[in-house]
């Protein structure tokens, strides 16, 4: 095996195991101070389709997202509701592959708004958060789920990802829910000596 396969083969192990760490919905939600969600507004008509993918439709991308979301967001029960708009700016669905030589993996890219129900729908983040997530592979494979999934339980595996890495940014940036607040911002290890 050659050192750049070897190296390529424990980025992805490493990817992988981060996955397999993800936040399910039976763990509690992150502290949003009184957040509480209102409206979620999916667009997906002008998404990019990454070359080697399965085909999904704009209608197929705004119901597993809206789910997804609805389902991680709607356990935070504070007083005063926020909005979350979610574009879809990219993606690939893995295709079926040959197992270990060609397993592509499946990716999402979306943007994410945060609106106020107060001050006449005031965006908290001007320039929308742009998010990519990948799909969470399962039993500790490192083949790509288009040799196990439909294209159906990609999006659901990826939109799951998009919601949790959505709460993710919102527990990181409290100054959304609490302007006295300051954004909480984390050192990449590779950057601590």
């Amino acid at each position: 095996m050659t050192a750049f396969r070897l190296i390529a083969l424990t980025a992805a192990t490493l990817a992988l195991a981060a996955c397999e760490t993800r936040t399910g919905l039976d763990a509690p939600p992150a502290e949003l101070a009184s957040f509480k969600l209102g409206h979620v507004a999916v667009v997906a008509d002008k998404a990019t389709k990454a070359p080697i993918s399965r085909d999904a439709q704009p209608e197929q991308w705004k119901a597993a997202l809206s789910k997804a979301v609805r389902d991680r967001f709607g356990r935070i029960d504070g007083d005063t509701f926020y909005h979350l708009g979610v574009h879809v700016d990219g993606y690939a669905l893995a295709p079926p592959g040959v197992p270990l030589v060609i397993s592509p993996k499946s990716v999402l890219i979306i943007s994410v708004t945060l609106i106020t129900d107060t001050e006449g729908g005031k965006v908290l983040n001007p320039k929308p958060e742009q998010l990519t997530v990948f799909e969470t592979l399962s039993g500790g494979t490192v083949v790509g789920t288009g040799l196990t999934k439909t294209a159906e339980e990609q999006m659901e595996n990826l939109s799951f990802n998009a919601a949790l890495a959505i709460e993710d940014w919102l527990a990181k940036n409290p100054q959304f829910f609490d302007p006295d607040a300051k954004p909480i911002v984390t050192i990449p290890a590779a950057s601590v000596k």
